[in-house]
This record gives structure tokens, sequence and C-alpha cells, in this order.
């Protein structure tokens, strides 16, 4: 435990890691028809930018317990944020995509240890007592980070290049590593631990969770773009995703000495109940900040910058409510009671942001809906997060950590994914079934016709010109009409989701805070 000027100063340098490392999960997104158009890519390729960093954080987050305890926590965390800063600056150095794509693949490497460590780190910074306000602050980075990534890199995108969305990870990287230097400490168990012989560490683990894991991410990432499972590459790599989790799954359950161990998950329920709603968490979280922002671009018309200016408040909303909730843990109140509130709360969101959706929704219609959904996620997350690591000391933390990280990163991959094949395919069958309301036999489309023929005829165009350009508006007019229905439903669709999943919480085994679990016997 650390106490005074020591303990916020560890506070504030792992928590602006986390923040950097889940910035860089959506600060690309903004960036990608300017990086298109310098680096000569198609849309396809530029994709893997986001597919690379990605696939890098989810294998590392779930072996960063037994990194630290092999390598020193210190030693690996000083290693991940020097990486991790380095790989930032040759990002923003890349003259080619190729190029891009293997630098942003190491800065993943890096990124995947910072979360997960971060968040062990906080468990013996804090006492037990005080452990809930210190995974406040870590979630105001976990859930701030992903929020506004596309309000800072609309920013740059707008005012700068778009090699500064990597390169303003630089001077806080820099300080971080100087802090890190200075004020983290090892506990004492890793200080004497002495580290696994290289013939006993558990390659066979190891080369599972990167063929599994990595095989999953890629088809999640790739998916929709290579039209899913009609593809080839796509079947190939969800065969070996299966046999890769497959054998992870057997292999960490059976090891002396696993990678991930596993049967972490069997000796607290509340950690394996934890780490469900961490993927549901994690869906929405990345499922709701992926799909308005095409919204608002493709039918609204906003640029990345106004995007992600109407996301902040809804941000800064979360991270105010992470101490709020962290204080009202520390007085003993249950969880249980907070995430239903949360989830409930989400929901309201999701049908009051589908409710505002129509083509003349201003940037004033989203603020409170924004702001309602920043506050349901502060009482998720935190409830969520402390009944995971409620009493797990020591390596149990740290893989606890990871485990919970790795499967909330999934839980986004899985959301985007799901909610972008949604969109695609929904946006067709929506307008296959409004087809039939619109034809020249209908009077109303008739005169809607005649009125888009006589503008265009008095913008000058022939008759013929004038009549192709009506036919042209009305089915831009059916497409918007299709677009907003089929975004109002993935809303709805995200609520009824969220709301599906509160029966869950009521498994939940009530800890007070610092309670010790019993890791001994399962409950």
């Amino acid at each position: 435990m650390e106490t005074g000027f020591r303990k916020w100063i560890i506070v504030v340098t792992v928590v602006f890691c986390c923040l950097l490392e889940l910035i860089d999960t959506s600060i690309v997104n903004v960036a990608l028809t300017q990086m298109m158009g310098n680096l000569s890519a198609t849309q396809q390729e530029v994709s893997w930018v986001i597919a690379s960093y990605a696939i890098a954080n989810v294998i590392v987050i779930p072996m960063t317990g037994f990194l630290a305890e092999q390598f020193g926590r210190k030693n690996y965390y000083l290693v991940s944020v020097v990486l991790f800063t380095l790989a930032s600056m040759a990002c923003g150095q890349s003259t080619n995509l190729w190029e891009l794509v293997a630098f942003r693949f190491i800065q993943g490497i890096g990124g995947g240890a910072l979360m997960a460590t971060s968040q062990a780190i906080l468990v013996d910074t804090f006492p037990p007592k005080q452990l809930p306000l210190g995974q406040a602050l870590f979630g105001m980075g976990v859930i701030i980070g992903p929020t506004i990534g596309p309000t800072l890199g609309g920013y740059i995108v707008e005012n700068y290049d778009w090699p500064w969305i990597f390169y303003v990870n630089v001077p806080v990287g820099i300080l971080a590593s100087i802090f890190t230097i200075l004020f983290i400490r090892d506990p004492e168990r890793i200080k004497n631990a002495i580290p696994r012989p290289l013939r006993d560490i558990d390659w066979a683990g190891i080369g599972f969770l990167i063929l599994g894991v990595g095989s999953m991410q890629y088809v999640l990432e790739q998916g929709e773009t290579n039209d899913w499972f009609d593809d080839g590459v796509i079947r190939f790599f969800t065969a070996l995703a299966a046999i890769g989790v497959i054998g992870f799954l057997w292999r960490e359950l059976t090891a002396k000495a696993p990678i991930v161990d596993l049967r972490v998950l069997t000796k607290s329920r509340n950690l394996a109940v934890g780490a469900f709603l961490s993927f549901v968490l994690g869906f929405g979280l990345f499922a709701s900040v992926f799909v308005f922002p095409i919204f608002t671009q493709r039918i609204l018309g906003f640029s990345a910058e106004q995007t992600g200016y109407l996301l902040l408040p809804g941000a800064l909303a979360s991270g105010f409510m992470m101490p709020v909730v962290g204080r009202m843990l520390m007085a003993g109140v249950p969880q249980k009671a907070m995430l239903p509130v949360g989830f409930a709360i989400f929901f309201g969101f999701t049908f009051w942001m589908g409710s505002k959706i129509s083509p003349t929704a201003g940037e004033s219609d989203f603020f409170w809906p924004l702001i309602t959904r920043g506050v349901g996620l502060g009482l998720i997350f935190m409830p969520i997060t402390t009944m995971s690591l409620a009493g797990l000391q020591g390596r149990d933390a740290g893989q606890a950590a990871g485990l919970t990280g790795m499967i909330r990163q999934l839980g986004g991959s899985f959301g985007v994914a799901i909610v972008g094949t949604y969109l695609e395919r929904s946006i067709q069958n929506n307008r296959v079934a409004l087809l039939p309301n619109i034809s020249l036999y209908n009077s109303e489309t008739a005169q809607r016709v005649q009125a888009f023929t006589q503008s265009f005829i008095n913008k000058g165009l022939s008759m013929d010109q004038a009549r192709q350009a009506a036919y042209a508006a009305l089915d831009g007019t059916l497409m918007k009409q299709v677009s907003l229905i089929t975004y109002t439903q993935i809303f709805y669709a995200l609520g009824w989701f969220f709301l599906a999943c509160v029966p869950l919480i009521f498994l939940v085994k009530r800890n007070k805070p610092g309670a010790a679990v019993d890791l001994n016997a399962a409950h």
C-alpha cells in the first residue's frame, strides 16, 4: 500500500497510461479517409490500421499477469510505456500503409499491458477499504478514453494532419515513463518471486492464445469488409479461432502453471459473473460510440470535429460519476443495488436516442441522451470492476484484471462487428420493405417526382435531365428514410440486450468493500 503524494502520483500515472491506450482504440477512426489519400490505400486496406492494434491488444491483455510476475511488474510496465511511446512516434513517421500497420501492431503490444497492469497496480496501491475510489479513477480512463478519442481525433484531423494523432502520445508517454521509474514499486511478492525457467513456461498456452484470440479478433475486425462466411479467408480464420480457443481452454484448465489462470473464475462466482457483465459493458460502450458518429456524419452531415464535441459532455458525465460511485461503494451501497439502476439508465438512453433520430435532428437533440448514457455507464463500470476484484490479492488480482480486460475488449469487438453487419444488411432489408410503397401510380409519389422535376428544370436542366435527377432525388429520400429506421432499430436493440442481462446481476454475492473472497472454496 502507498500513502500521501506517492499514492496520488501513481494514480495519475496509471490513469493517463490507461487513457492513452483506450483513446488509441478510437482516435484513428476519424482519420481513415486522410490516411487513404496520403498512403494510397483502399478502404479495405486502411481498416488494418485499426485491426492490427486490436489484435495485438487482445492477445497481450490476458498475459499481463504472467508477464508482470515473470519480469517484474515495474520493469514490464516501464517497457510497455516506452514501447507504446516509440511505436506512436514511428506510426506518425510511417511512409506507407503496411509500415503503419506494423507499427500499430507494436503499439498494441505495448498498449495491451497498460490497462490491465494499471488496474493491478491500483489494487496494490490502495488499502482494501479505499479500493473503490482507486477503481473509480481507473474507470474514468476506461469509459472516457474510447469516447473522447473521436473528439480529439476530429480536432486534430480538421486542424493539423493525421500523424499528429500519434504524436500527441509522445509527451504523455515520456512523462509516464519518468513517473514509473521514480514512483512505481514492485510489491514484495513480485520482488521475491523467482522467474520461471524458459522450459517451464506455458508455451502451448501462449500458442493457443495467439491462435484462438488473434484469429477471433481478425474475424470480428474484417468479417463485414470481407462479407463474412462467404469469404474463404474468414472461414479459415474462424476454424483457427475455434481450434485455438478450445485448445486454450483445455490447456489453461489442466496445466500446472498456466499462462492465464482460468481457474480463478471458478474460485469466485462474482468474478465469473463480472467477466460476463464486462463483455456486456464493452459491447454497449464500443457499439454506441461506433454507431453514433456514423449516423451524425452520414445522415446529418456533421463533421468529425462536430461529432467529437457532441460526445464530449457525455464522457465528462461518466468521469464525474466515477468518484461519486466510488464513494457510494465505500459507504457500503451494494453493487447489486447499483447495477440494475445503471442498466435501466442505459436502456433509457437507447430508447431516448432512438426517439431523437430524424432528418432534422440537431446537436441539442442529443445532448441530454448522451449525458444519460454517461451516467448509466458510470453506474455500471464501477460496480462490475469492484465486484470482480473484491477480495482478490496478488497474482489472482493480476489474472482477474487481465481476464476482465480481455473480455471487455472482445465485447467491444463483438459489438462493433455485430452492429456494423446489422447496419449494412438491415438497410437493404428495410429498403426492400419500403419499396412497395413507392410507385409512379401512387399519387403522392407522382406529386413528389413532379415537384423534384420542376425544381431541377428551374435550375436549368432539360426535361429528360430533370426527370432523371428527380428519380435520383427520390431514391436518395428513400435511402435516408431507410437509414433513419435502421439506426433507430439499432439503438432499441442495444437497449433490449442490456435489459435482458439484468437477471444475471442477482447471481452476484454481496461483498463489503475490502472483504476477502475465499479463493479455496467455490461459491
